[in-house]
């Protein structure tokens, strides 16, 4: 009897030890993943479904899509077919809305939101983005404040990691909100 326990801990010890091996493993590769975002502008993970950044490289989207990301909503205005092209390759669903820098509308919002909502239906996270990810802070920001309900001062605090809305950015903020009420 003494040997068949001697047994059972020598068995459960090696088990235990091939179960640290791996939770070691797939720690160091998460670790990697987010390492690598490292150096991409203003990464922001959102909530546990949305990212948002300034403008990714395709090293950037390959590790994004590592880590879960299939929808990116693009919000730079002018000819994104270079990203469409790209995106397209690597198997990851793309919408563009074009939000002018001095003039972001509530109907861009709309959009974006109607687009959150049906991305998030979906398997996989969504990624925001902008070319510094100051827009894509400020839809995020809205989104989550007016369709997730979430706490205001926890989605501002997010945004303010980014950078302070100016008095334009503001107004839109306030006719966001006006249309939500």
């Amino acid at each position: 009897m003494y040997s068949c326990l001697l047994l059972s801990a020598n068995i459960i010890m090696k088990l235990s030890y091939y179960i640290l091996v791996i939770a070691l493993v797939i720690s160091n590769y998460a670790h990697s993943v987010e390492s690598s975002l490292a150096d991409l502008e203003n990464y922001q993970v959102n909530t546990n479904k949305m990212v948002s950044s300034g403008l990714p490289t395709l090293k950037h989207f390959e590790k994004l899509k590592e880590i879960g990301v299939t929808h990116v909503i693009d919000l730079i205005p002018g000819d994104r077919n270079d990203e469409v092209t790209m995106l397209k390759t690597l198997g990851l669903n793309y919408h563009n809305i074009q939000v002018a820098w001095k003039n972001p509308t509530v109907d861009n919002f709309n959009e974006y939101a109607l687009k959150m909502n049906e991305f998030s239906k979906e398997e996989g996270k969504i990624l925001t983005h902008c070319r510094l990810n100051w827009r894509g802070a400020f839809f995020t920001y809205l989104y989550r404040v007016s369709h997730l309900k979430e706490n205001e001062a926890v989605a501002k605090a997010d945004l303010l990691e980014i950078w302070q809305p100016d008095e334009n950015w503001q107004n839109f903020i306030n006719e966001v909100k006006a249309q939500s009420k």
